[in-house]
């Protein structure tokens, strides 16, 4: 029996022109990663850049994932070749390189990330992206090359000198927008109205459609459509932390409401001689 890599859910919508959405998770749970699964996301973002999860958590987020048939892309912390591809070995769909300041570091993701004849990733096909060798040497290389997707994140001011070289670079199949960071690089910290973060996602979208990549970045319900005008093909529109967040604050303040409710009916009450 003859064993094949899964195919990528996201790059098949992206590649039939659709919008593929995605979600983020800073929990360290493969539960809350089948949960956000099952509620048909075509996309999960665990992360390790700014959360300290390791491979094992990664692992079995991937497992949940891939239970419900969709992908996962981790977002590595900046490093060497190993930080990168092993996420890919555990059988991430896809990584984000998070911060990436020119085509010359374009170029090294690429080499690191990709096989022959795009790039010089190191093959070991032992692991789950491979079958556990019971993939074809040649066919794990090349469906790998096709089926998995390597993102950069645009979020400094530096890059866009070098954005039209960088997506035109092979081996990247999309640009993400970072707009909390970019905010930050160019002086106005949370300022999502400045002009220049504006034209920047603009013009990161532009770049990637220009040259037949990808644009991804963050978003929410309220402004999907205006994203998808400039261009934008893969959201991410929300995150664990913060719907968990909101529906414990929902369930106090509905308490709250009904105490207060009720604490104004016994007072009544009493006003009135009851």
């Amino acid at each position: 029996m003859k064993t094949t890599m899964r195919p990528s859910r996201v790059l098949a919508k992206l590649r039939a022109g659709d919008v593929a959405t995605c979600f983020k998770l800073n929990l360290a749970d493969a539960r809350a990663m089948e949960i956000a699964a099952m509620a048909g996301f075509d996309c999960l973002w665990p992360d390790m850049e700014h959360v300290g999860n390791d491979l094992s958590v990664i692992e079995k987020g991937i497992w949940a994932a891939k239970s419900q048939d969709v992908d996962v892309m981790v977002r590595v912390a900046r490093g060497g070749y190993s930080d990168y591809i092993r996420p890919l070995e555990l059988d991430a769909t896809g990584i984000m390189v998070p911060h990436l300041m020119s085509l010359a570091d374009a170029q090294q993701v690429v080499r690191m990330t990709r096989f022959h004849p795009i790039g010089r990733r190191p093959v070991d096909g032992g692991n789950a992206d491979g079958g556990y060798c019971n993939v074809d040497f040649k066919t794990y290389l090349k469906t790998a090359n096709e089926q998995r997707f390597v993102v950069v994140q645009i979020e400094d001011p530096e890059p866009l000198a070098e954005l039209d070289a960088i997506a035109a670079l092979p081996g990247i199949d999309m640009l993400f927008f970072g707009p909390g960071d970019f905010s930050q690089g160019i002086g106005a910290p949370g300022d999502w109205d400045d002009p220049r973060l504006i034209d920047a996602r603009r013009r990161v979208a532009e770049a990637a459609v220009r040259h037949g990549k990808f644009a991804g970045t963050v978003g929410s319900p309220a402004n999907l459509a205006d994203l998808v005008a400039l261009g934008y093909r893969f959201v991410s529109l929300g995150a664990d932390v913060v719907g968990l967040s909101t529906y414990c604050r929902g369930i106090l303040a509905e308490v709250q409401k009904r105490s207060a409710g009720e604490t104004a009916g016994v007072y009544g009450a009493g006003k009135r001689g009851l």
